[in-house]
């Protein structure tokens, strides 16, 4: 007999899968990572362009008519230079554990493997 599935015990199904609270842990730390960053980037470019914006009579580059997009584009090249320097990072450890959890073979094994493909090299020789 079919077993009736429900609306609601399907998103329960849907909601314990793994990779579901992954994503809402990402979406949230990523939110929370991205507000950090905007307010850097305003500290820096502030402090860096005050010089250029008095000079210009603007009091913030959102005054300028696209300001808001120059901020967005400048918010969007860090975060995506800093979570490509955490990406290579994780990258890098992960090749350093396969390098280190790379089994080495025997050294017995290894020269009784060298004795026999001499042994049938030499035998095809006929030596």
């Amino acid at each position: 007999m079919k077993r009736r599935t429900t609306v609601l015990s399907d998103f329960k199904d849907f909601v314990n899968k793994g990779n579901v609270v992954d994503l809402a842990v990402a979406v949230v730390i990523g939110g929370a990572f991205g507000k950090v960053v905007d307010a850097v980037v305003s500290l820096v470019m502030t402090s860096l362009l005050a010089p250029a914006l008095k000079a210009a009579n603007v009091s913030a580059i959102s005054a300028w008519p696209a300001g808001a997009v120059i901020v967005a584009l400048i918010n969007f090249i860090v975060i995506a230079f800093v979570v490509f320097l955490i990406v290579r990072g994780i990258e890098a450890m992960k090749r350093g554990e396969r390098t280190i959890s790379a089994p080495t073979s025997d050294p017995q094994a290894q020269l009784a493997a060298a004795a026999n493909r001499l042994a049938e090299a030499l035998e095809r020789r006929q030596l």
